[in-house]
This record gives structure tokens, C-alpha cells and sequence, in this order.
């Protein structure tokens, strides 16, 4: 067949059309960020860094879009890790337990590296040691609230369910409840919930956060099956993460902003209370360490405990190449 002006023509018209299509198709997809489902399991300041990245629009600045989506209790956010509804959760102890079960999960950052909580107790508990033989609310079984009173109880040479009962309750909320109406004696809380404790008279009888326990009590979990196959959506969200860790701890205006809207308040004690009982927490590169998985085996009771070897629930690689490539100088260098 012979090629005719009138066929090159037309060759050219059909190859810039396709041009046009295609570049309307990656403009499309670059304008379009991955969207990442990001789980927490209470309404605590513990969660501010993932609520000011958000806020900050750090997410948008990284190349994703973050959904913060709000899952109550530290087991049943990690029962939705698993099951790939989300894509990365913020727990304590219960991803613990749920690796030494079989769970394909790891954790890459740990965001609060020592237990956060109170206890709370109507006025006839006077101490610690004035709730043998009663009943203490806890969040959830396995995770963080949880732990946090087994090592309280044993540092009070209190057993555990025998000497104090433990009645699991589902959320800090729930807790609050209970307490207010005389179904439990104490209970396990997290700021701001310690400011509404007060507010009914209740009183604190322990802040635990003040002993320093080695602990995770907020860390970032995902699956090993995303870290390996899609590595550069971690590096993105540790990016704004870390980030944003430095804007929780340095900025209240933005920070502020954020807790009102994840809080749904415009209460400014509460506000304040969440803030202040978390600001400077937050470490500058949140390093696992396997000093913070042995005290989470430490207490649990799952029957694998004693012989996990602490190393096999976390990957600090990608906290280290932020590091290395000087991204975190950077960010603090800047002014």
C-alpha cells in the first residue's frame, strides 16, 4: 500500500490524540493521591500526631491522602489491620498479642514509648492498695489500658484478677461511665477523659506515665504484606509523620486545631488537657526498641510470651532512612 501525504496527516492527528489522552490520564493519576486508612482505638491527645497531619495538610504535602478513621478498642483495631480494612493502626500491647498469635504485622514506629494513663477512683479508694478486693475498669483485654494495670498491681504487690477484678469495658469512655455510676471503684483513664473525671468529683490516685514504665502505649502498625509490596507508601506517611511529630510538640495553635476537631469540643479545658498532658511526649525519631517489646511480654498472658524473641515485632528500617538521607536534620535545621 502506498503512504500517502493524506495518510501521514492523519498518522500525526491520531498520534497526538493519543498523546492527549494518555497525558490527561497521568495527570489524572498524579492529581489523584493514595488514599491510607489510618486507625486509632480512643480519643486521647496520644493521638495528636496523626490528627495534625491532617491538619497541617502534611499528608497532601507527602503525596497521600489520609483517612484518621476512629475503630474503639486496641483489639478490634487490630482484628481490622488485619483483615486489610485499614492500612496502618496506632496500638500498644495489643499487636503484641496478636503476633505471637500468628498475625502478619509489624510495628515501624512507636509514637508514646511509656504507658499514658491514670486511674481514677470514686472517693471511697483512697490509694492503690485500697482496691484489693474491688473492681477496676479497663478499656480492652490485651491491650494497653490493660497492661498498664498489670504492672501497676504487680508494683503494688496486687495480683492481677485476684486480689483486684478486672471489668473490660470497650473505650475510655465507657470507663468514665462505669466509674460515674458506681460500677466499678477506679478505672483506667487517658487525657482529656481526666479532665471529665474530675469534673465529677472522681479523683486520681495514680498518674502512671509518671513512673516511667518502658512501654509502647501508642505505636504505628501495619502489615509485613504492605511494607514489602508498597514501601513507598510507608515512607511517605513516616515523612508527614515525623513531621508532624515535631509540629505536636513545638506548635499549640496548630495542635489545638486539631484535638477540637478529632475531639469534637470547642471546650478549651478539655483541649488543654489533652495538650498539655502530651505535649514534648512524643519522641524527636520513634525507635523500637526491644526494651519496649519485653515489657509488653512481661505482662501479657499469652502463652508464646516467654519465648518471643523481642526483635521479630518490629522494622525500624524505614525510621532509619529518614534518617540517613538527612531528612530529619533537615526538618530541625529549618527555622
Amino acid at each position: 500500500m502506498r503512504w500517502t501525504k493524506s495518510m501521514s496527516r492523519t498518522w500525526v492527528v491520531l498520534c497526538f490524540a493519543v498523546a492527549a489522552l494518555t497525558g490527561t490520564r497521568t495527570a489524572g493519576a498524579a492529581t489523584a493521591p493514595t488514599v491510607t486508612r489510618m486507625g486509632y482505638p480512643q480519643p486521647s491527645g496520644a493521638m495528636l500526631p496523626l490528627w495534625v497531619i491532617t491538619e497541617a495538610g502534611l499528608d497532601k504535602k507527602y503525596g497521600f491522602d489520609l483517612q484518621n478513621i476512629y475503630i474503639s478498642g486496641g483489639a478490634r483495631l487490630t482484628q481490622t489491620l488485619v483483615s486489610g480494612d485499614i492500612d496502618i493502626g496506632s496500638s500498644g500491647g495489643a499487636v503484641v498479642n496478636a503476633i505471637l498469635s500468628g498475625a502478619d504485622l509489624v510495628c515501624i514506629a512507636a509514637s508514646i514509648p511509656t504507658y499514658a494513663f491514670s486511674v481514677y477512683a470514686r472517693p471511697e479508694v483512697k490509694d492503690i492498695s485500697s482496691l484489693k478486693g474491688k473492681v477496676l475498669g479497663v478499656m480492652t483485654k490485651g491491650a494497653s489500658s490493660d497492661h498498664a494495670a498489670v504492672a501497676l498491681l504487680k508494683r503494688n504487690n496486687l495480683r492481677p484478677g485476684q486480689d483486684v477484678k478486672f471489668l473490660y469495658l470497650g473505650g475510655v469512655r465507657e470507663v468514665l461511665a462505669a466509674l460515674d455510676r458506681g460500677i466499678v471503684s477506679a478505672g483506667v483513664l487517658s487525657a482529656p477523659t481526666t479532665l471529665l473525671a474530675r469534673r465529677l468529683g472522681l479523683k486520681e490516685i495514680v498518674n502512671i506515665a509518671d513512673l516511667k514504665l518502658p512501654y509502647v502505649h501508642s505505636g504505628l502498625v501495619t502489615r509485613r504484606t504492605l511494607a514489602r509490596q508498597q514501601p513507598q507508601r510507608l515512607r511517605a506517611f513516616l515523612k508527614a509523620y515525623v513531621t508532624s511529630i515535631k509540629i505536636s510538640n513545638e506548635n499549640a495553635e496548630i495542635s489545638k486545631r486539631a484535638l477540637a476537631r478529632y475531639l469534637a469540643t470547642d471546650d478549651g479545658a478539655v483541649i488543654d488537657e489533652a495538650y498539655n498532658s502530651f505535649r514534648g511526649v512524643f519522641p524527636r525519631m520513634p525507635y523500637f526498641s526491644e526494651d519496649h517489646i519485653r515489657s509488653v511480654l512481661a505482662v501479657t498472658d499469652h502463652p508464646k510470651a516467654a519465648g518471643a524473641e523481642p526483635k521479630q515485632f518490629f522494622d525500624n528500617r524505614f525510621l532509619k532512612e529518614l534518617e540517613d538521607t538527612g531528612f530529619v536534620k533537615e526538618l530541625y535545621d529549618q527555622h
